[in-house]
């Protein structure tokens, strides 16, 4: 007999990491970003200077996938692209002033999200340590 699907781990993920969508939607929108540009903006907040190539690893995402979304954030001026001086080919990415101050700005979805939770600050990481845990075990990558 099958799993009722609200007994399905992969569907109770998939709309939770909806529910999060929407609860960052409001936020995201009014710093005039989107939650793809959210998690660029992120991984570059982590390590000043990224290519696209490593932007779309870190974000498990496919490289053609990023380069939409880092181009308007240039237009926007949060971030500045250059071609590789050693390798044409690479796009390096770096945040301006502006996308700084957004990165800075954007540590408040964190805590929205763990207020709206209703759980603590530890419950929520505990959560996330294991959830990160089963993706390693599925992905073979830590």
């Amino acid at each position: 007999m099958p799993v009722p699907l609200n007994n399905q781990l992969c569907f109770s993920l998939y709309a939770t990491s909806i529910a999060i969508n929407r609860t960052y939607k409001p936020m995201l929108d009014a710093m005039g970003i989107t939650y793809p540009q959210y998690l660029v903006l992120s991984a570059l907040g982590e390590d000043s200077e990224m290519t696209i190539g490593a932007i779309a690893e870190r974000l498990a995402l496919e490289p053609s996938t990023i380069t939409p979304a880092v181009k308007r954030m240039e237009a926007a001026g949060l971030v500045e692209r250059r071609r590789g001086t050693k390798d044409e080919r690479q796009v390096h990415v770096s945040l301006t002033e502006a996308g700084k101050a957004l990165f800075e700005k954007s540590g408040c979805l964190g805590e929205m999200l763990i207020e709206r939770s209703g759980l603590s600050p530890e419950a929520v990481d505990a959560l996330n340590e294991q959830v990160k845990a089963l993706r390693a075990a599925l992905t073979g990558q830590p």
